[in-house]
């Protein structure tokens, strides 16, 4: 009986510890639009599992393709840009939870229009593109977004030209590839030494909070709970595996973000005439 008592004891934590498990794992979708983006965050993976949190990392080759993943189901939580973590908002399909702040102090960012050496300077208005190729990141605040949220964008014969990421938007207008592109500042501030041919000719006029990590409202709420708590505690966090995170990942801390930080954002958005109906396509 005593043999009886003690196996169904242990099976009984047994099945407890897979059900505790299979709860702390969260999935976390990786933007790979550059090489070796993924592997980024492995050092994350590896500091959360200390934590108590086993990341799976999901890649996706896009902004799109990663949002289709996340209305899915098929991902918990991604470090976003604001274009697609505000579509998440408006849609009432996650939460904004926290955001990091780089090793220059920076936690947000915002559009810039690049042109060749020279050009005019960008009036604020869509009639600047009229005629002209435009080369910029589907569905970022920085890229598309901004576009669509100037007034009177849709009449302007403009073409639009998709690139997978802000850096190979720039690389693509320095080559000739298209007349004008807009990008994210930081992307731009870290590059332009590259790009002799290529100048700020203007910017948008507010910021956006950058690679927030939204969570979905599906997810496990303590898991959740302890992937943030351990993020707002790097800050404070000597170990290894912390300075391993602030080293890949070019962070010093990770700061609390909420809905009220993606402002300026969600101002683009309505004006570009996003709505809890839209398909992640213009």
């Amino acid at each position: 009986m005593i043999k009886i008592l003690a196996s169904l004891v242990v099976a009984t934590l047994l099945n407890g510890f897979a059900v505790i498990a299979q709860a702390e794992q969260f999935k976390l979708v990786i933007m790979q639009d550059e090489k070796g983006a993924a592997q980024k965050y492995a050092p994350l993976a590896s500091y959360l599992k200390t934590k108590g949190v086993e990341i799976i990392l999901v890649g996706a080759p896009d902004y799109i393709k990663a949002a289709q993943m996340f209305t899915a189901g098929e991902v918990d939580g991604m470090f976003s840009g604001s274009g697609v973590a505000g579509i998440m908002l408006v849609k009432g399909l996650a939460n904004p939870v926290v955001r990091p702040v780089s090793k220059d102090g920076n936690s947000t960012y915002w559009a810039v229009v690049i042109a060749p050496t020279g050009a005019a300077k960008f009036t604020g208005s869509s009639d600047y593109f009229a005629g002209k190729k435009v080369m910029l990141t589907s569905l970022a605040s920085s890229g598309e977004i901004y576009f669509h949220s100037l007034t009177g964008a849709k009449a302007v014969k403009a073409t639009l030209m998709k690139a997978a990421s802000h850096g190979s938007a720039i690389d693509a207008l320095s080559k000739g590839v298209a007349d004008v592109a807009i990008v994210k500042n930081r992307v731009w501030d870290k590059e332009k030494s590259k790009y002799s041919n290529l100048a700020m000719v203007g910017e948008d006029n507010g910021a956006n909070p950058d690679s927030t990590l939204i969570v979905s409202k599906k997810a496990n709420a303590d898991t959740v709970k302890k992937v943030s708590s351990a993020l707002l505690g790097l800050k404070g966090d000597s170990s290894a595996e912390a300075n391993a995170v602030r080293d890949s990942l070019n962070v010093n801390e990770y700061i609390t973000t909420t809905t009220a930080d993606f402002k300026h954002s969600l101002e683009l958005l309505k004006k570009a005439g996003v709505d809890a109906s839209f398909q992640f396509a213009f």
